[in-house]
């Protein structure tokens, strides 16, 4: 009995003993471990990855740099290749607009009535300060100007550009084509309140562009303009974004000036020669046609928004001329600045005043607003509940009737608000 309970102390004993070794050794295997373990996840620059984790990891997020570059390269691409077909596709339709006229000529000095809002032309004569005329006098036909336009209509061969580009009613209009095809026009209408104009060409194998919704535009949006930029180079293409919309400016050139009000900005580069080209978007519509540029700055121009030549299209296939409705008033739009120097009553709306000369009128005798009972300094709010604002401008809200349409317009006239009705009608030069 006592040699099985020595051997079962002894068994016991070795346990203990085994155990403690096993400690021991855990231990130092713990240490050397741990040890290794630290060299592992310690690295030369202060990492606490496993380098094969690390590495897996870095590949991870290699792959994802890698698919992330190559999307943006993709989407590059892609926009760069659309931008490629829409030219393709439109190029076609784009003209270039050449203007000549029998001018007199003279020794060193000629007539050279070069008409484009992007250009007053600036000559260095030579000779005598005189000029001396050609012994016969005899005038020549001379190239005196150009700009661009484009097809709206290949049945009718309809072609949409600027008013200032065909406003001499004594030159001539030649429109050639990208390919050089030449072809004689005639201005159909010229529109008496906006820059535009329409020529007709006798055929109708000029492929038509489509006019797209200017109501959409985005700032930031992608748009290319396409023109006879400096009269010479045909068809030039120039790509931008939207810079701004419903700006108003006062373009002026060659002599006389207007205001253009809800125009587009863009830093697309347009140049002398792009008047009346067309602004396009990345689906190949025109969403607004080139007319001004900034001589202040860089790369901002301006393009009147295609849905206001939407109206002047469907007026001239309608009835063959452009139908404008008319009010009949000269007038200022009222802003928090000018509501605040001369103390009005309203920081909106529309201050009739005379013009800059005694015979600019506030109010046109005979016209629906002097039939309407309409004065000097009233001030026109509303129309048809529409608030006048700057970018809701009183000739930009009465361009959206026709002659003979009855509007209601609410006015403070002399001290009291008050709602008047009035009968538009058809302006006539």
């Amino acid at each position: 009995m006592k040699q099985k309970k020595f051997i079962f102390k002894s068994w016991s004993s070795s346990l203990i003993i085994i155990a403690l070794i096993s400690l021991i050794i855990g231990a130092l295997a713990g240490t050397i471990s741990g040890f290794y373990a630290s060299s592992l996840l310690t690295n030369t620059e202060g990492s606490f990855l496993y380098p094969l984790l690390q590495q897996k990891i870095l590949h991870q997020f290699q792959d994802k740099t890698t698919d992330t570059t190559k999307d943006l390269s993709t989407s590059i691409l892609n926009k760069e290749q659309t931008v490629i077909e829409v030219v393709e596709k439109v190029n076609p339709s784009v003209v270039s607009i050449v203007v000549t006229k029998y001018v007199t000529q003279y020794y060193g000095l000629q007539e050279f009535p070069f008409d484009d809002f992007f250009n007053s032309p600036f000559f260095e004569f030579h000779g005598p300060s005189i000029p001396t005329p050609v012994p016969n006098e005899e005038k020549q036909k001379q190239e005196v100007g150009g700009g661009t336009g484009f097809v709206i209509s290949s049945e009718k061969g309809l072609i949409l550009t600027n008013k200032h580009v065909v406003s001499d009613e004594e030159a001539e209009y030649t429109i050639v084509t990208n390919d050089g095809e030449k072809y004689e026009a005639e201005v159909l209408a010229r529109d008496p309140f906006n820059d535009i104009a329409v020529l007709k060409v006798a055929t109708d194998n000029l492929p038509a562009i489509q006019l797209g919704d200017s109501d959409q535009l985005k700032i930031g949006e992608t748009v290319i303009a396409i023109g006879n930029a400096l009269g010479e180079y045909r068809n030039t293409v120039t790509k931008g974004v939207i810079s701004g919309i419903s700006r108003r400016v006062v373009a002026s050139g060659a002599g006389y000036s207007e205001v253009l009000e809800g125009v587009i900005q863009t830093d697309a580069a347009i140049n002398f020669g792009n008047s009346g080209g067309p602004l396009i978007n990345l689906q190949g519509e025109v969403i607004g046609i080139n007319t001004a540029i900034s001589r202040q700055g860089q790369l901002i121009g301006f393009a009147i928004p295609s849905n206001q030549a939407k109206q002047v299209v469907e007026s001239v296939e309608k009835y063959g001329k452009i139908v404008r409705p008319f009010l009949g008033i000269r007038y200022l739009i009222i802003n928090q600045e000018m509501a605040n120097v001369n103390k009005l009553p309203f920081d909106y709306g529309a201050l009739i005043v005379r013009g800059q000369t005694i015979t600019d009128l506030a109010v046109i005798p005979g016209s629906p607003a002097n039939k309407a009972g309409l004065v000097e300094n009233d001030i026109i709010l509303e129309i048809n509940n529409e608030k006048i604002t700057e970018i809701k401008s009183l000739a930009k809200e009465i361009q959206k009737y026709q002659p003979g349409e009855e509007i209601e317009l609410k006015i403070y006239h002399q001290g009291e608000e008050k709602i008047i009705k009035v009968v538009l009608e058809e302006y006539k030069e």
